[in-house]
């Protein structure tokens, strides 16, 4: 599949299969994700794999769409504030990649900012110089929903002199 379709065809998966996504796999696509922009090659992301105690403790109410695997994706703070803003901006980029990688392969994920909140950083165990840009249910969909409408991109431009 061609870049612009990957893109296109991508859907934030609410409902999984059972079956599992290899850890190799995975780690495939975080080294792919990794080739995200950062300032200054800070490479501030994170990831935790949520084991099984973990995650019920996050009481999720769809339980990540029973996702097979579950990632908390974190950004390190940085030494200023602007620095800290970039790095939560290349972290959300390294996301995208993430799900971009994985689509590709026929894999879904669900990016739910869940891992925000002040109860769920002290289950993730996230330590106060971090940030949790998503917290991500990966598998191969049930279901794949329709795309949601979206406004003409011609509505959100505008010309500068």
């Amino acid at each position: 599949m061609d870049l612009l379709k990957l893109i296109q065809s991508r859907r934030n998966i609410k409902i999984f299969k059972s079956d599992s996504v290899g850890l190799e796999k995975i780690q495939l696509w975080l080294q792919t994700a990794a080739m995200a922009p950062n300032h200054r090659m800070t490479e501030p992301w994170e990831i935790y794999i949520v084991g099984p105690d973990t995650r019920a403790k996050l009481n999720h109410k769809t339980n990540f769409g029973n996702a097979p695997v579950v990632l908390a994706v974190l950004s390190k703070h940085g030494t200023t504030d602007i620095e800290t803003e970039e790095n939560a901006l290349a972290t959300a980029c390294f996301v995208q990649n993430f799900n971009l990688a994985a689509w590709s392969e026929g894999v879904g994920t669900f990016w739910s900012s869940m891992g925000g909140n002040p109860k769920n950083r002290q289950i993730l165990g996230v330590p106060d110089d971090y940030e949790v840009i998503g917290v991500l249910g990966v598998g191969y969909p049930d279901v794949i929903p329709d795309p949601k409408p979206r406004t003409p991109i011609q509505n959100k431009m505008k010309q500068l002199s």
